[in-house]
């Protein structure tokens, strides 16, 4: 697809609506804020503020600037709003963001190393079309780099797998 053809693909959703759906998503996040900080005790008390009167400040500015970006964007004309995302771009996001879901979800299942090993061999043979012999040097020595980066060298331990497990890790 040339960039002509890019430009002229149809809007997927418009900067009007997701203007709308932030502003309420924040209104929620700050109404969370408000109800934690009464929780925590939101007033001054004797010996000064309670836990909760700064995020209970916090969480107010929150729903306020939300409520502000709400109405704005209810009462701003149709013709002023473009597109947020062209089909195109929204295919773009995709083809980076699922695979990325896929890949947490695997870390659950076969622990992070294995996962990257998966998810570099798959985005080199997918986006890059490189060649199995390419793919297989980077796909086993990146998650072994790191392995020696975080569970050697700075102590961190990462999500393991089976495999992890059976060599004893």
């Amino acid at each position: 697809m040339d960039r002509e053809e890019e430009a002229q693909s149809p809007g997927v959703v418009s900067t009007r609506v997701m203007d709308i759906v932030v502003a309420l998503l924040f209104m929620v996040i700050g109404a969370i804020v408000i109800w934690d900080s009464i929780r925590l005790g939101w007033r001054w008390g004797l010996e000064g503020p309670q836990a909760g009167y700064f995020p209970f400040r916090i969480g107010t500015i929150i729903i306020v600037s939300s409520a502000v970006t709400l109405a704005i964007a209810l009462f701003r004309r149709r013709r002023e709003s473009g597109a947020f995302v062209r089909r195109h771009e929204l295919m773009l996001v995709l083809q980076v963001l699922v695979p990325s879901a896929v890949f947490v979800f695997l870390i659950g299942y076969v622990g992070i190393y294995i996962a990257i090993a998966i998810f570099v061999a798959f985005f080199m043979w997918w986006q890059g079309r490189f060649s199995i012999v390419r793919i297989l040097p980077v796909a086993v020595l990146v998650p072994i780099a790191l392995f020696f980066m975080f569970e050697v060298w700075f102590l961190v331990p990462l999500p393991k797998g089976p495999i992890e497990e059976w060599l004893g890790f």
